[in-house]
């Protein structure tokens, strides 16, 4: 495993394919934990109260904090979705795979996704958590 694109999906053969996620990442390296990101920019202000528009910047926050280690979302291995609406997740899906590829690509990592009743940010309707492998100098 000499770079992100060597991490190793793990996949039972008998199990039925995954879309949209890995059920498991085997990856060697420094590990990047990244705190969970919502929708707001930079200066933490929310531009949006749409759905899909908070995963997008999400997603742009969770990128931009792994420039800070060199990293990219090629070396994500694990994301943790917090979401207050399911429904609305599931409504939304065309629109989220866009804003998804559109930032991370095709690259799809063991993923977790779990509705909560509220997030601390009230505006917030979805937060994110990254865990990524750098590979080693």
């Amino acid at each position: 495993m000499n770079d992100a694109s060597d991490h190793r999906l793990l996949h039972p053969a008998h199990w039925k394919t995954a879309v949209g996620y890995a059920n498991g990442v085997l990856a060697t390296g420094r590990t990047i934990f990244v705190g969970g990101q919502i929708g707001w920019n930079a200066d933490q202000i929310f531009e949006s109260d749409d759905f899909a528009a908070q995963v997008h910047q999400a997603l742009a926050n969770i990128v931009e904090i792994l420039r800070e280690a060199k990293a990219g979302p090629e070396h994500v291995v694990r994301l943790t979705w917090y979401v207050t609406d399911k429904r609305e997740y599931l409504a939304r899906l065309k629109e989220v795979g866009a804003a998804y590829r559109e930032v991370m690509g095709k690259h799809f990592p063991a993923m977790t996704m779990v509705q909560v009743a509220d997030l601390i940010e009230d505006r917030a309707k979805v937060e994110i958590e990254a865990t990524a492998v750098l590979p080693d100098a």
